[in-house]
């Protein structure tokens, strides 16, 4: 009887966890599912972004000074019809030239673009546009043109206007103009070099014409950030599990 009564605490502390090795094993689920939650915003992130958006390369000045030569452009491809004065697009018009070119839609179907006024200002339907995304104007002198824009087609010209082979060069062909499904994204950000990534915010220069105006950005930045925050919930778990794994080392050698 003694002996049983003897082992009865013992048998009972055996079946009751230490409280140490249940703080561990907390621990590891937590870890588990911190681990768990940041693969799934990196990769979830990082494939919406290859799914929902192109990447170009600039090989030109023609749209500083926002947009750099050697710049990567993340674009949302989209229908050439829903494009909007102020939109920056990437687009192909083999009328032009093979390569892929960046510039910014001035004019829309049924619109009339004029250069100048006497402020030296493209007009829109008689509306001077205040256009404060272009590089200095240098002392090239404006190239004149008075395009009323066909249906289905649209304007083109680069931000550096003295540097730029846009729809000017090229009024003997349909007036400049380039068809709307010649367009094949809508840029939304500069992606690389580091020193030059940010988003490319829609202007407002022709919002007093109404639509069809410069289009709202995707789900780029939400994208993107997500991938962050995923990579960075990953790497801070486990630092954090390599510094319990080695206290508890240190712990045991003691």
């Amino acid at each position: 009887m003694s002996s049983v009564a003897a082992g009865a605490p013992g048998t009972t502390a055996a079946r009751k966890p230490a409280p140490r090795s249940a703080r561990r094993r907390l621990g590891a689920v937590l870890q588990g599912v911190a681990l768990a939650l940041g693969l799934v915003l990196m990769i979830g992130g990082t494939a919406l972004i290859g799914v929902s958006y192109h990447f170009f390369k600039v090989p030109t000045g023609s749209m500083r000074p926002g947009i750099d030569p050697g710049d990567t452009l993340a674009g949302r491809p989209v229908s050439g019809s829903s494009v909007g004065r102020g939109d920056v697009v990437v687009f192909q018009d083999t009328a032009w030239e093979q390569d892929t070119l960046v510039k910014r839609v001035v004019g829309v179907g049924g619109d009339t673009v004029v250069c100048c006024d006497a402020q030296q200002r493209i007009t829109v339907n008689g509306t001077p546009i205040d256009e404060p995304y272009l590089a200095p104007a240098g002392l090239a002198p404006p190239i004149p043109f008075n395009v009323t824009v066909p249906a289905g087609r649209l304007f083109v010209l680069g931000d550096n206007r003295t540097g730029s082979q846009d729809s000017r060069v090229h009024l003997g062909l349909a007036s400049g103009t380039v068809p709307d499904s010649a367009v094949q994204a809508r840029v939304e950000a500069t992606v690389w070099p580091p020193s030059r990534i940010g988003m490319h915010a829609p202007t407002t220069a022709f919002a007093t014409l109404g639509r069809p105006t410069a289009g709202r950005p995707g789900s780029l930045e939400t994208e993107f950030w997500a991938a962050v925050a995923g990579a960075a919930l990953i790497l801070l778990t486990s630092l954090i599990g390599s510094v319990a794994g080695l206290a508890r080392r240190i712990a045991g050698r003691r």
